[in-house]
């Protein structure tokens, strides 16, 4: 597969988690795009058509759970895999976002970033 083409885009407001993210992905070869809020990354994944995006839940503005459904209204947007990175854990918010249709959901606290790195390779497999 060809990674160059289409980047990996990640919407998340905390630019320590983003950066370390990106630097991590550019490092396996993988192009990045970056958004802070989730009108920014919607608008992104509308324009970039990533392969995939790593959604934050907490975003500034409207929220991921806004960008999964406007992703999951798009016949285009809603077959680029969505894997969420989120403070949330609890059973009711990751049950939401499945019915969004994700695939995979990462509680932050619980994975390094080389685990989550090692996910978004299985995803995109």
């Amino acid at each position: 597969m060809d990674n160059t083409k289409q980047a990996i885009l990640i919407i998340e407001d905390d630019k320590f988690l983003r950066d370390l993210l990106a630097k991590k992905l550019t490092q396996e070869g993988y192009k990045i795009s970056e958004a802070i809020d989730g009108e920014e990354g919607f608008k992104k994944i509308k324009e970039e058509k990533p392969i995939l995006v790593l959604l934050d839940l907490i975003l500034p503005g409207i929220d991921g759970f806004e960008v999964l459904s406007r992703m999951k209204n798009s016949p285009e947007l809603s077959k680029i895999p969505v894997m969420v990175l989120s403070n949330l854990g609890q059973v009711e918010d990751v049950e939401r976002v499945r019915k969004l249709g994700v695939a995979d959901y990462i509680v932050k606290a619980h994975f390094t970033p080389n685990e989550i790195v090692d996910k978004i390779k299985s995803v995109l497999k």
